[in-house]
C-alpha cells in the first residue's frame, strides 16, 4: 500500500503544524528568553556530526565556541552541556531539586542496568538507595575499610614484581578485590575469579551502549530496540540479552554468598553485610534495594578505580622527572625501613599533587552520566526547559584553562603554594555533583591514594626497550566510550632497589 500525493501532503502538514504549535506554546512560557546558544543543526534532527567515541570532545569545543553552558540538538533530542564548575555548582547543587532526575534512557532497560542507582530516576526508590549509600559508605564508615584497602595493594606490589608486564590485568585485579571485599566481605581469587569474569563481560557489553548519543539512535528509531537478534543489525540485540542474563548473575551471586556466610557464621564486615542486618527490616523491596546499591558499587567501583590507576601508570611512563620528585619525598618522609600508610597522607604534599593530577589529567569519566530537568528553570537570562537532557563536561571543567595553565601537562605542582604545602582551590571533582555524586567516592579515594604512593615507594615505572637497549616510546591512546581508560601500553615495572622488594616480600597483606 503506497499514501497518495495528497494524503502525505495533508500527514506532512498536520505534522509541522503541530510541532509549530508546540514550539509556540514553549515559546510562551519562556517569553523573549533565549535558550543557551549552540551550534545549528539540520532541521528535526540536530547535530549529527558528533564524535561518537568520544563526544567530550565535540562537546568541548562548542563550549570554547558558546560558552560555559550550551544548548544542541541531537538527533531530535535537546541537550544542555555545561562546561565550567561554577556553572555545574550553581544548577546541580544549589538548584539541585531541579537537575537531579535521570533522563528515560531505552538502553537501560533493554541490557538489564535499570536497576542501577545511578540511572534511577529521581523518587522513593533512588532515595532508598541513597539513604544505604550514606549508612554503608559515608566518609567514617570507609574509613574503617583503610586497613583491608592497605593490605589488597601490598598484593598488588607482590604481583606487579612476580610478572610485571601483567600490569593492567594485576590493577584490574586489585580494584575488583577492594571492592568486592568491601560491597562483599568477598576475596577474589588472583585469576579467572567468576564474579570478575562476569563483571568485565557486562561492562564490555553496557558502557558502550549506555552514552546518550547512542541511546539517542534507540529513542529516533526505537524499531532498532525489537529487531529479531538473528536480522540484519540484529547482534545489538544479541548483546543486550546476553547483557540482561550477567546482570541478573551479579545481582544475585555475590548477595547469596553474603547470605550463606551469616548462616554459617563465617561472614565478616562488609557492605551488604551492614545493610542485611541494618535497620531497614526484611521485605523482597529491601533485598532488592541492597543487591541494586550493592551491584551498583561493583560495577561502578571496579571500572573507574581501575581506569584512574592506569591514567597514574602511565604519567609516571610520561614524565619520569615526576617521578623522582614523589619518590625523593616518599623517602624522605617515610624512610626505607617501612612502607607508607595513611597516616603519612598529610606530611606528602607533593605525592597528594601526584593524586589530584592524576584524576585532572585525564579524566576517565568525561562527561558522567545525564541529569535531567524536573521543571523548567532560568540562569543568567537563559531559559532551561523542562525534560531537557544536561551533560557536565567533567573533561572540559579539568582542562579550563582560565584555571590551569597548559592543561594538557601533568603537572603536580599547580596543586601546590610556592613554599611546597597544598593549595586549596585547585583540586577537580572527579565524583560528580549534587545530589548524584559518586557514593562510593571516599573508598575511590582511599583506594587510589594508598595504590600511587606504595606504588611510588617501591617501583619505578619507566618506558620499556626493545632488544638493543633503545627506549620504546607510548603514544596514548584510549578507549573512548563512557569509561576513557587508557589503551595497555608496554612499560617497565621494577623495585626501585633491593631493600625495597625486601620490603614487598616481607609485607604479608599489610602488617
Amino acid at each position: 500500500m503506497t499514501l497518495s500525493s495528497d494524503t502525505f501532503i495533508y500527514f506532512s502538514s498536520t505534522l509541522c503544524f503541530a510541532a509549530l504549535l508546540y514550539a509556540c506554546k514553549n515559546r510562551a512560557l519562556r517569553g523573549p528568553l533565549p535558550l543557551p546558544p549552540g551550534p545549528r543543526g539540520l532541521p528535526w534532527i540536530g547535530n549529527v556530526f558528533v564524535n561518537f567515541s568520544e563526544p567530550w570532545l565535540t562537546y568541548e569545543e562548542w563550549g570554547k565556541q558558546y560558552g560555559d553552558i550550551v544548548h544542541a540538538k541531537l538527533l531530535g533530542m535537546d541537550l544542555i552541556v555545561v562546561n565550567s564548575e561554577r556553572v555545574a555548582r550553581a544548577l546541580l547543587e544549589q538548584r539541585s531539586t531541579i537537575y537531579s532526575d535521570r533522563p528515560h534512557v531505552p538502553t537501560n532497560k533493554l541490557f538489564g542496568m535499570d536497576f542501577n542507582t545511578g540511572l534511577l530516576p529521581y523518587g522513593s526508590e533512588w532515595r532508598l538507595h541513597r539513604r544505604m549509600f550514606h549508612v554503608a559508605l559515608n566518609k567514617e564508615a570507609a574509613a574503617t575499610y583503610k586497613l583491608l584497602e592497605v593490605r589488597k595493594v601490598h598484593q598488588l606490589l607482590r604481583n606487579l614484581l612476580s610478572s610485571p608486564e601483567e600490569y593492567y590485568q594485576h590493577f584490574n585485579t586489585l580494584s575488583a578485590a577492594i571492592i568486592m571485599a568491601v560491597a562483599y566481605g568477598y576475596d577474589v581469587t588472583p585469576q579467572n575469579d567468576p564474579f570478575v569474569s562476569k563483571l568485565a563481560r557486562l561492562l564490555s557489553l553496557f558502557l558502550d551502549a549506555l552514552s546518550p548519543e547512542r541511546a539517542a539512535l534507540i529513542g529516533v528509531i526505537p524499531l532498532l530496540a525489537h529487531i529479531p537478534s538473528w536480522f540484519p543489525g540484529g547482534r545489538y540485540k544479541q548483546r543486550a540479552k546476553e547483557c540482561r542474563i550477567l546482570a541478573r548473575d551479579i545481582l544475585d551471586g555475590p548477595v547469596d554468598y553474603v547470605k550463606r556466610c551469616i548462616d554459617a557464621g563465617t561472614a565478616t564486615k562488609s557492605m551488604v553485610y551492614d545493610l542485611i542486618r541494618g535497620s531497614y527490616g526484611s521485605s523482597q523491596g529491601h533485598d532488592d534495594a541492597v543487591k541494586a546499591v550493592a551491584a551498583t558499587v561493583f560495577m561502578g567501583g571496579v571500572e573507574t578505580t581501575h581506569a584512574t590507576l592506569l591514567v597514574f601508570v602511565l604519567a609516571m611512563v610520561l614524565h619520569p622527572e615526576v617521578q623522582t620528585k614523589a619518590q625523593e619525598e616518599i623517602d624522605r618522609v617515610v624512610g626505607s625501613d617501612r612502607l607508607p600508610d595513611f597516616n603519612d597522607r598529610p606530611n606528602l604534599p607533593y605525592v597528594e599533587g601526584v593524586f589530584l593530577e592524576t584524576f585532572r589529567w585525564h579524566p576517565v569519566s568525561p562527561m558522567g552520566l545525564p541529569h535531567m530537568t524536573t521543571t523548567s528553570d532560568i540562569f543568567e537570562g537563559m531559559y532551561i526547559p523542562k525534560g531537557k537532557l544536561m551533560l557536565h563536561e567533567s573533561r572540559a571543567m579539568a582542562h579550563d584553562e582560565s584555571r590551569f595553565l597548559d592543561p594538557l601537562i601533568f603537572n603536580p605542582a599547580r596543586h601546590l603554594t610556592p613554599s611546597g604545602d597544598l593549595a586549596e582551590g585547585t583540586a577537580t571533582d572527579p565524583f560528580g555533583f549534587g545530589r548524584r555524586y559518586c557514593p562510593g567516592k571516599y573508598v575511590a579515594d582511599q583506594t587510589v591514594w594508598a595504590t600511587i604512593v606504595s606504588v611510588l615507594a617501591t617501583m619505578r615505572i619507566e618506558k620499556a626497550r626493545d632488544h638493543c637497549g633503545n627506549e620504546i616510546d607510548v603514544i596514548p591512546e584510549f578507549t573512548g566510550g563512557l569509561s576513557n581508560r587508557p589503551k595497555p601500553f608496554r612499560c617497565s615495572i621494577k623495585a626501585r632497589s633491593l631493600t625495597a622488594e625486601e620490603l614487598i616480600r616481607t609485607s604479608h597483606d599489610g602488617d
